[in-house]
């Protein structure tokens, strides 16, 4: 089991000003870094791939696709896009060194068309994740599409629409990542859907139901850790958490207020959750 922190709790784009960022996750504990992926190109992530790795840190990345690049919209020059936009992705993702893209990669983040999904956007999505897990299967990085809750997302918002959504995708380079927070609006129980997503399981975040401290909030931990235990995950248990630091990324996903101060959300985030794993 790796821990990493999600940098969206200080921005959506890391450049050299967050090197000191690294440096304290470093010094807590932290074994990785998950980066967004918002702009640049591979040189840029490669310079910072290369600082996080000077620090014997490993990468993950996080990324969406917008409503320009909806990998299931009707229109194919959308989805062309989409899958573009998914090498891009991968190519500086592959720079910085990661070995994981997480993130809403099956459909636009917080697009809405008001009707229930269609079993044509579903297989659009898995079409284009399909091509893109060929072309991250090239590059050596899993793909982890997640479900979100129902306010961010309508194409998959459960375990069990994810898991048909990688089955009917049927690559190797596709799996899932189950996030706490999400999880908690969607489910009915974190243990039920742990088992269900774990054949495919590959990215896991540690998210707050405020998005605030790991720990402090209304999730139920014990049920998540003994699951996650009981399948025998062993990968990245990231901390995703977020703040007001950049406004108009905290407008875009309804944050409205700091629910934890930073520091305290890596420092005691981490600690809870190497005491909670640590639990026979």
């Amino acid at each position: 089991m790796k821990i990493g922190m999600n940098m969206l709790l200080w921005t959506n784009h890391v450049t050299e000003q967050h090197f000191g960022v690294f440096e304290k996750l470093k010094k807590t504990g932290f074994d990785g870094v998950e980066l967004p992926l918002g702009e640049g190109d591979v040189a840029h992530y490669s310079m910072i791939g290369k600082q996080i790795s000077s620090l014997d840190m490993g990468v993950t990345c996080v990324t969406s696709l917008s409503e320009s690049t909806n990998i299931a919209s009707p229109d194919r020059v959308i989805r062309e896009a989409g899958l573009e936009r998914l090498k891009w992705a991968i190519d500086v993702s592959h720079g910085a060194g990661s070995e994981i893209i997480c993130g809403p990669l099956h459909s636009a983040f917080a697009y809405f068309t008001r009707q229930l999904p269609t079993a044509d956007e579903k297989k659009w999505s898995a079409e284009m994740l399909h091509k893109a897990g060929d072309y991250a299967q090239q590059a050596g990085i899993m793909l982890t599409p997640e479900a979100l809750n129902r306010f961010e997302c309508y194409l998959v918002n459960t375990m069990f629409d994810l898991k048909e959504l990688v089955k009917s995708v049927n690559h190797p380079n596709v799996g899932a990542i189950y996030d706490t927070h999400h999880a908690n609006m969607e489910e009915k129980s974190q243990r039920e859907a742990i088992h269900k997503i774990a054949p495919f399981l590959k990215h896991v975040h540690i998210s707050e139901n405020d998005r605030g401290t790991p720990g402090k909030g209304q999730i139920s931990w014990n049920e998540v850790f003994d699951s996650l235990r009981s399948v025998n995950y062993n990968g990245w248990l990231t901390i995703e958490a977020f703040s007001t630091i950049i406004p108009e990324f905290a407008n875009s996903i309804n944050v409205w207020r700091d629910f934890s101060p930073s520091d305290e959300i890596y420092q005691k985030g981490f600690e809870f959750i190497k005491k909670e794993w640590g639990k026979a």
